[in-house]
């Protein structure tokens, strides 16, 4: 299961600048950092409506999976921007390492509030 692609836009990333300079440091990929061990890193990203998680980085194999859905939107570096429905039991996971990082960040866009749990894998 994945979350279906509402829109697909630009945005000016010059409007992030700061955030943008600082996010390849920002490896917070959740809200709440709930458990670590040398293997996994197990995040919740909660977001409030309208509520907006930092650009941040992606250094890890990793998946999450969304526990209470809404409407999401995502900003990547590049300039693209994905608004998405998702849906309770939506999957996705991802490859990425320190030499092919994922930099983005994540906004609540819908009118509930949203919980996703990630899971980093660090081996």
């Amino acid at each position: 299961m994945t979350a279906r692609v509402i829109t697909e836009e630009t945005f000016n990333p010059e409007e992030y600048t700061e955030e943008l300079k600082a996010a390849p440091h920002n490896l917070d990929v959740g809200t709440k950092l709930w458990f670590e061990n040398p293997s996994i890193r197990v995040w919740e990203v909660r977001l409030k409506p309208g509520e907006r998680g930092p650009f941040h980085t992606h250094t890890h194999r990793y998946f999450w999976t969304v526990v209470e859905g809404g409407i999401g939107r995502q900003r990547s570096q590049d300039g693209t921007m994905i608004t998405r429905e998702y849906s309770a039991g939506d999957t996705n996971y991802s490859e990425h390492s320190a030499q092919d990082p994922w930099l983005h960040d994540f906004e609540n866009f819908g009118e509930s509030d949203m919980l996703f749990i990630t899971v980093e894998l660090l081996d």
